[in-house]
């Protein structure tokens, strides 16, 4: 194992495995993706960040390089996940796209989220490395490439082409810094 699946490892042993919500961060601090997990947060990010029985890995719509942080919204009950979801989920999509390819909508504001958990998941002198311009953009190109590919090659939805969207609008902020 190298240091930096160490470094993941020891923080995902950190994140809850409650049931609950969860949001995949950037290396800016943005969620780009928000899920939720019945089963338990940890196991489900790990699934994630390890690209097994992750459609949204496996279907280009995410590449893990890009995952810095995991937020973690834990609930008691089963019957808070999915309206505490769609909430984080409208929250954030409203600031900047989500790439979870479907839109969701609250039911209503939850005015009381429950406290979340922030966990980084890559050292902090990887993260500084990533944010060069000059590492994420051809990066983020490639990403790109590969969702385009996977959209024309092997299936045409129209939740993949929402998250090719929210990828090109992310990748023009990543241009202009570059630039």
């Amino acid at each position: 194992m190298n240091a930096a699946q160490a470094f993941r490892g020891k923080a995902l042993a950190a994140l809850t495995n409650q049931i609950g919500v969860y949001a995949l961060c950037d290396l800016d601090g943005n969620p780009i993706y928000v899920g939720q997990s019945v089963d338990g947060i940890r196991t489900r990010v790990r699934r994630h960040l390890t690209s097994a029985r992750s459609d949204v890995i496996a279907n280009r719509q995410i590449d893990v390089w890009e995952i810095a942080f995991v937020w973690a919204w834990p609930v008691a009950t089963k019957a808070e996940v999915e309206p505490l979801e769609r909430a984080i989920f409208a929250h954030y999509d409203a600031e900047l796209p989500l790439m979870n390819g479907k839109a969701m909508v609250a039911d209503a504001p939850l005015f009381d989220w429950p406290e979340k958990q922030v966990v980084q998941v890559i050292d902090e002198e990887e993260r500084q490395s990533r944010l060069t311009p000059s590492n994420r953009l051809p990066r983020q190109i490639k990403q790109y490439d590969l969702l385009v590919d996977y959209i024309l090659n092997v299936k045409e939805a129209p939740h993949l082409k929402r998250s090719l969207d929210a990828h090109f609008k992310r990748m023009v902020r990543y241009h202009q810094r570059f630039l």
